[in-house]
C-alpha cells in the first residue's frame, strides 16, 4: 500500500512539475505585460479613427483615411489588416463595434453606408443611408442599432436580430433636435435613452428611446462643457474624448445622475501629445485606450497608433 501511494503521488506530481517548468503558449500569452502603445499602420494616409475592444481582448481599429480595418489583441503591440482598404466600397470608416452575436459593424463615414461582417471578415450586409450622409458612430440596444449622421445631423435606426440587420431609416431628424446640432458624433445607450455628443456646440443630448424627447445634460464642472468624439459608458460613468480647445485633447470623466438629466465632470486625463488628436476610447481592464488619429495634422505621419490614456482610469 505504501509503494502504491508513493507511485501514485509521483505520477500526480509529475504533470504539475512539467506545467510549472513548461507553461503553455496560452499561459505565456496571458502573463505577457500589455504594451503601452499599439502600432496600427505605417501606410501614409491610413489615418485611424474608431476603436472597439471586446471582452476577449481583441482590438479593432478603423481608418478614416482609407476604409481599412485592423485587428489585434491587447497583448500584441502590432495590429494586422482585417478588412482591406476600399473593399466592398468601404473607402473610409469611422465607428466600429461588435454586436451581441459577434458580428462586426463599421460606420462607413462619407460612403453613407453601414457595413456588417462576420468574425472572419465575410461581408454580411451593407445598409445605405441617404446620399451625402456621414455615418460617424453607433450604439446598440437589444433590438436595434442607432447611428449618428454628422452631415445631416440626424439619427438613423435599423432593426437588429440574430438573423441580421434591417434597413436604415431616419429615426430623429435635425429639426426635432434643440439646440440645433451642427456635428453629431459620439453615441451610447443604456436601453432607455441615448446620449449623443454634439461637437459644434459642446453639448450632450439625452434622447428618450420611447418618446424621442430631446433634452441636453445639465453639466456641472469643466465650465459646463461635456461633448465627445468618442464616448464610453460604464454604468453611470461617462467617458468622453473631448477637444478642450487650442488643439488640446483630453479624456473626460463625468458622473451621471439616475435619470441621465445631469452630469458632473469629476476628472480629466492629461492632455494628449501635440497633433496626436485622439478620437475614440475603449476599456482594457484597469486602463483606457484611445486612438491617435492625427486629424489635427491630417493625414498625419506614420506610424499611426493606439495608446494608453494618460492620467485617467
Amino acid at each position: 500500500m505504501i509503494r502504491r501511494r508513493t507511485a501514485t503521488t509521483i505520477l500526480l506530481a509529475a504533470p504539475l512539475i512539467a506545467t510549472t517548468v513548461q507553461p503553455t503558449a496560452q499561459a505565456r500569452q496571458e502573463h505577457r505585460p500589455r504594451p503601452g502603445s499599439y502600432l496600427v499602420s505605417t501606410i501614409p494616409g491610413d489615418t485611424p479613427e474608431g476603436i472597439e475592444l471586446t471582452r476577449d481582448g481583441t482590438i479593432y481599429v478603423t481608418s478614416v483615411g482609407t476604409g481599412a480595418v485592423y485587428r489585434g489583441t491587447v497583448r500584441d503591440p502590432k495590429l494586422r489588416p482585417f478588412l482591406p482598404a476600399g473593399s466592398d466600397g468601404r473607402t473610409t470608416a469611422t465607428g466600429i463595434h461588435v454586436d451581441h452575436w459577434g458580428r462586426v459593424l463599421v460606420a462607413g463615414a462619407a460612403t453613407s453606408n453601414l457595413y456588417m461582417y462576420d468574425a472572419c471578415g465575410q461581408l454580411l450586409a451593407i445598409r445605405p443611408a441617404a446620399e451625402g450622409s456621414f455615418l460617424n458612430d453607433f450604439a446598440f440596444t437589444t433590438d436595434a442599432v442607432y447611428v449618428t449622421d454628422s452631415a445631416h445631423n440626424q439619427l438613423w435606426r435599423a432593426s437588429l436580430t440574430e438573423d441580421g440587420i434591417g434597413r436604415l431609416r431616419p429615426w430623429l431628424t435635425r429639426d426635432k433636435i434643440q439646440p440645433t446640432p451642427y456635428f453629431l458624433n459620439g453615441i451610447v445607450t443604456d436601453g432607455r435613452a441615448l446620449l449623443v455628443g454634439e461637437q459644434g456646440q459642446d453639448v450632450t443630448y439625452r434622447v428618450d428611446l420611447r418618446t424621442k424627447a430631446v433634452t441636453t445634460l445639465a453639466v456641472s464642472g469643466a465650465n459646463g462643457i461635456l461633448s465627445g468624439d468618442g464616448y464610453l459608458l460604464e454604468g453611470h460613468h461617462l467617458y468622453a474624448v473631448h477637444n478642450a480647445g487650442g488643439g488640446k485633447y483630453v479624456a473626460r470623466l463625468a458622473l451621471l445622475d439616475r435619470d441621465w438629466t445631469k452630469a458632473k465632470v469629476v476628472a480629466d486625463s492629461m492632455p494628449a501629445a501635440t497633433n496626436s488628436t485622439p478620437t475614440t476610447i475603449a476599456r482594457d481592464g484597469e486602463r483606457l485606450l484611445w486612438v491617435n488619429s492625427q486629424l489635427d495634422a491630417a493625414p498625419g505621419t506614420p506610424p499611426y497608433t493606439v495608446s494608453v490614456v494618460p492620467g485617467l482610469r
